[in-house]
């Protein structure tokens, strides 16, 4: 599963404290939401061209149950219908190579927003939220503010293609 549709859902819908545990069949990220809701995030990487079975959801389900998450997203690459039919019946989100579950354009700009902001402050250790203050210079321009300045233009017109393609800039820029 592509790590950018992961980083996406976790930008879209404001998860904090982000934590991740890999083992052999899957990759577990807790995270917390906006409501301080635990959320589990379980990545599926088939070996090939598997697909995640009713069997594989309903022990997910199990572990939900004695875990006490307040909402889940499974991701992974191709599910059977079984298996989708099953996650919509326990209210379990999930992401696939065709399927992203729906977001509305706003949050996704102000996730950008929020990052670029995050990263403002970090690098010109201003404790002041707006990103006009950023002084940060890399080749006689402020890498930020140009970014925040181009997803604010691309937000007034609708263009999602290149809000996503914002957020991936934004995240390279917080590693």
């Amino acid at each position: 599963m592509s790590e950018n549709r992961i980083n996406f859902v976790i930008a879209v819908r404001g998860y904090k404290n982000v934590k991740k545990d890999k083992n052999e069949k899957f990759t577990d990220i807790t995270a917390v939401d906006s409501l301080n809701n635990n959320v589990l995030l379980r990545v599926v990487e088939p070996l090939g061209n598997e697909l995640v079975s009713i069997n594989e959801v309903k022990a997910l389900s199990e572990f939900i149950k004695q875990k006490n998450y307040d909402s889940v997203v499974l991701f992974s690459k191709n599910f059977t219908q079984e298996a989708i039919k099953e996650m919509e019946k326990d209210k379990i989100d999930y992401v696939s190579e065709n399927y992203m579950p729906p977001f509305e354009i706003k949050q996704l700009y102000i996730a950008i927003m929020d990052y670029a902001s995050n990263q403002c402050k970090k690098r010109c250790d201003k404790s002041s939220n707006a990103i006009a203050d950023c002084e940060e210079k890399k080749s006689d321009y402020c890498q930020i503010k140009k970014l925040a300045i181009n997803v604010k233009s691309h937000f007034e017109d609708g263009s999602v293609g290149l809000l996503k393609n914002d957020l991936k800039m934004v995240l390279a820029l917080n590693r």
